[in-house]
């Protein structure tokens, strides 16, 4: 079956760095749009960024342009989310999903992790 797993969470400081991983198993991962997701306490789940299958293409959402950068490893069946200038309004459970689709993997992607915490304090 298909498994996205996170690590790489942790506590930081405002102004701190994370680099957060996303290993996947159980499908072709050359196949598949990767994204990151986030939830903060008390929030629905709100879309971060995404790649498509080449990493070619990605989008952020505005709050963390110039501040993450996501990519991806297909030898790796890995993707990755380095975050800079972290802010305490990115504390989050950060989740990493998969889809076939580009379109479809920030919205409604056929495949979630378990998500990894982040928090950033001041």
């Amino acid at each position: 079956q298909v498994q996205l797993v996170e690590s790489g969470g942790g506590l930081v400081q405002a102004g701190g760095s994370l680099r957060l991983s996303c290993a996947a198993s159980g499908l072709t991962f050359s196949d598949y749009a990767m994204g990151w997701f986030r939830q903060a306490p008390g929030k629905g789940r709100e879309f971060v960024t995404r790649i498509s299958r080449a990493g070619l293409m990605t989008s952020y959402t505005d709050s963390v342009k110039g501040r993450f950068t996501i990519s991806r490893d297909n030898t790796k069946n890995t993707m990755y989310l380095q975050m800079n200038s972290l802010k305490p309004e990115d504390t989050a459970v950060y989740y990493c999903a998969a889809d076939r689709v580009y379109g479809i993997v920030g919205t409604t992607p056929a495949y979630w992790g378990q998500g990894t915490q982040v928090t950033v304090s001041l």
